[in-house]
């Protein structure tokens, strides 16, 4: 028997899976939650030592007892994690601080300013791929320079998410190309290397992990390692990559035209692409493999709403219980929520419009709206920001031709059809919506030569689709939350 194993750390939760290779079954799942830390308004942060390897470490032991699978007939490791995120550790691997998540962490704001003003928006684009945004890591480890020289001195590695826990587990400082790409300015995405000619003064080169793609092996588990997770000695692990891409290729996303639309705390778009797509709207980096290209979007909020709702406005119902109530009360109110709109931007907001100063608002609100009125208006804006992004693919000529959606949200099917009816685009779900950690045990699964790439179809068949039905109420309604954004973004800014 071959089995291999698969971990992500998620914003709220890391998940885990053992999956035998020859029929792609999960043969043991575990789970483990942990909080979001925001220490203040447009900071977001895990704690690496509890939150990523502690969560690890949870999860990898329970997996062996509850599957009884020898240790060894685990034949390699992969891991992925939110990201892009920005981790300094001393010499030792220590932590210095708090992990500074992706681009929901908006608190280098003046440094994404500057670095643009100095570098200039057309030559980062061209030689990054993406134009600095919240989402980027330069600017963060530049906000730690000037805010905290003192840890900023002692920082040995820069690393995000995934390269922390695979620095636990094989003692190997590296990173993967696709995760990489989010440290602009200093990764080059035509010569795909590390460099410092744009902005030096950010931080040595020799501090950068060292760069595999998704599919190498970056090392084998240490012995210091085992003793912690249970794990054999020597077992190979690979490099890793970020959660959503994981994700993708969990579904089958491995072709031009294939997009991922992963329902989670945020919605986060990939499509796979011939060749690079170079718009400072959405985001570009290198495929988990050698040669292929991805373009990417996201919101900054999206899952994290209905839960903000559910803890807010339906304090009355059990938290067990409430999503459910919650999608049939919103049922009862009609699309359009009865000319109730809202706006999602609770933490400012990704793409397509980059505002990290973006406010939520519910905009419309009479004596005669109801609790369901509300939280349809709140799926049906995520859906309009998901709208957003898909039509500004469109508009750079990258329409997906097959888009799967993937992840916890896949559940909820109010949030489902919302998004297919006002994008305007069928959508697939595969039999097994396990997500980013599956991904892993797949991408686990090739780096050793257990499987084809292809294989993911009979891995995890299509087991339905949602059909859109286009309306011309949210075409109407789309242009004026549009319009609703544009109109408030000032008095956003000032508040």
């Amino acid at each position: 028997m071959a089995y291999t194993l698969g971990v992500d750390i998620g914003t709220y939760e890391t998940k885990g899976v053992l999956v035998d290779t020859a029929t792609g079954d999960v043969v043991a799942m575990a789970k483990r939650a942990h909080k979001m830390l925001v220490p203040q308004p447009g900071w977001a942060e895990h704690r690496p030592e509890e939150d990523w390897w502690g969560d690890f470490v949870h999860v990898t032991k329970a997996l062996l007892a509850e599957s009884g699978i020898a240790p060894e007939e685990i034949k390699a490791v992969a891991t992925s994690a939110i990201g892009p995120c920005m981790l300094p550790v001393d010499k030792d691997g220590t932590p210095l601080m708090n992990g500074v998540l992706y681009g929901v962490d908006t608190r280098a704001e003046k440094e994404i300013t500057e670095l643009t003003d100095r570098i200039g928006a057309d030559t980062i684009l061209e030689r990054c791929g993406n134009a600095l945004t919240s989402q980027s890591v330069g600017p963060k480890i530049l906000w730690l320079k000037r805010n905290h020289p003192e840890l900023y001195a002692r920082t040995a590695h820069v690393l995000t998410s995934t390269s922390f826990l695979v620095q636990r587990l094989t003692g190997e400082v590296v990173i993967d190309h696709y995760t990489a790409a989010n440290f602009s300015p200093l990764y080059d995405v035509g010569t795909q290397t590390w460099v410092d000619d744009l902005a030096g003064d950010i931080l040595p080169l020799e501090r950068l992990p060292r760069l595999l793609w998704s599919n190498e092996i970056a090392g084998t588990i240490t012995a210091k390692a085992a003793a912690e997770t249970g794990l054999a000695v020597g077992t190979p692990v690979t490099a890793g990559t970020i959660d959503a891409a994981a994700e993708a290729f969990s579904v089958g996303v491995d072709a031009p035209g294939d997009m991922m639309m992963m329902y989670g705390s945020t919605i986060f778009i990939i499509l796979r692409t011939d060749a690079r797509v170079a718009d400072p709207r959405l985001w570009y980096a290198p495929w988990l493999f050698e040669g292929e290209h991805a373009s990417m979007a996201g919101l900054a909020t999206s899952g994290t709403l209905t839960h903000w709702f559910r803890d807010q406005l339906a304090r009355d119902l059990d938290p067990a219980e409430a999503f459910p109530v919650l999608a049939a009360e919103a049922m009862d109110s009609p699309p359009g929520a009865n000319g109730l709109l809202m706006l999602p931007y609770f933490s400012g907001e990704r793409t397509p419009i980059h505002d990290p100063q973006a406010k939520g608002a519910f905009f419309g609100l009479n004596l005669t709206h109801t609790r369901g009125d509300m939280y349809r208006a709140l799926i049906e804006g995520i859906a309009h920001g998901t709208r957003h992004v898909t039509d500004t693919f469109a508009e750079v000529g990258q329409a997906p031709s097959r888009l799967r959606a993937v992840g916890g949200g896949t559940q909820n099917a109010l949030w489902l059809q919302a998004t297919s009816d006002i994008s305007g685009i069928d959508q697939i779900v595969c039999d097994k919506t396990t997500g980013a950690s599956y991904g892993d045990a797949f991408l686990a699964a090739v780096a050793v030569g257990l499987v084809e790439r292809g294989d993911i179809t009979r891995w995890n068949p299509v087991a339905r689709e949602v059909q859109a039905a286009p309306s011309q109420v949210y075409d109407h309604v789309h242009a004026h939350f549009k319009r609703l954004y544009l109109q408030t973004k000032g008095i956003a800014a000032d508040l």
